[in-house]
């Protein structure tokens, strides 16, 4: 569930991090369940930690020793980057001044456009040419989601539909016009692969006008199989979670896969502009957000 992949430089520590404004405002509920963004830079830490605890030891990435030294998943885009949390008010942890604190269960790295160019530009570049399709929208915003993570025992529809209702909430204020970033498919052999990459090269390629490229000496091959041999029951159910969630709100795929030896995935580019989103969702989100306002 992390969409993005690693820059090759190594990470290192993030200080003094901007917050956004509204810092920790609550932008959903449901029972003890909180989404909001992330109060400080504690907070941020406790995000990179989940994110390392589901990365690492849960999934297949390769630490670095400073990863390792840390145990968080960490780079220098956390400290620019707005971050999204799902919080469980019925799960208190201790914290260092033995305070009790709700536990952090899911996150989103959020990163919009005016953001990314006062700094290093959007993470996904280091994969996708995306720079081309920001250039053909002068007038559209973008924004960048990434390192989608959750703990195990939350992965289930109340807690993704809160982390979408924040990120639906985050669109409407910023007014953000397309959403983009990397999806992870477990694994590094595309052959493998084929069925799944083959099935999204065929239903879910974006339009020529949102169509983005892998960079050129990343890009792996999506069309691997005919439409007419890809079994689309199987390559639907062996996607992951996040994609499929992707997909039923409306999203489209770049052209050609990225393999992330380090993360041991092969990564996809998805494509989300607000004005294609899957209606039914909108509305159920609402379009002021206010299905899970507290």
């Amino acid at each position: 569930m992390r969409p993005g992949a690693p820059i090759s430089a190594a990470p290192t520590r993030a200080t003094s991090p901007r917050m956004p404004a509204k810092t920790g405002e609550t932008l959903g509920r449901i029972g003890s369940l909180e989404v909001r963004m992330a109060r400080n830079f504690k907070e941020v830490r406790k995000a990179q930690r989940l994110r390392y605890q589901v990365f690492y030891e849960e999934m297949s990435a390769i630490a670095d020793a400073n990863t390792l030294a840390t145990r968080r998943d960490a780079d220098p885009f956390d400290a620019y980057c707005d971050h999204l949390l799902v919080v469980d008010h019925a799960s208190m942890k201790r914290n260092k001044l033995g305070r009790l604190k709700p536990e952090i269960v899911g996150t989103y790295r959020i990163l919009r456009q005016e953001i990314a160019d006062q700094h290093a530009g959007f993470y996904t570049a280091a994969e996708y040419d995306i720079q081309a399709l920001i250039d053909a929208n002068p007038g559209k915003r973008f924004m960048e989601l990434g390192r989608s993570c959750v703990l195990k025992p939350y992965r289930n529809k109340k807690t993704v539909e809160l982390l979408w209702h924040g990120i639906w909430a985050y669109v409407l204020r910023y007014k953000i016009d397309v959403m983009l970033g990397c999806a992870s498919i477990e694994g590094t052999d595309p052959d493998a692969l084929a069925g799944q990459l083959s099935f999204l090269h065929h239903n879910a390629r974006a339009p020529e006008k949102w169509r983005v490229r892998a960079v050129k000496d990343r890009y792996i091959e999506m069309n691997r199989l005919p439409s007419d041999q890809v079994n689309a029951k199987q390559a639907l159910r062996s996607l992951p979670p996040l994609v499929k969630g992707y997909l039923r709100l409306g999203a489209f795929i770049g052209d050609g896969a990225v393999v992330d030896p380090q993360f041991g995935t092969t990564d996809v580019l998805i494509i989300m502009p607000v004005s294609e989103l899957n209606t039914r969702y909108v509305n159920y989100y609402g379009a002021d957000a206010s299905r899970y306002s507290s």
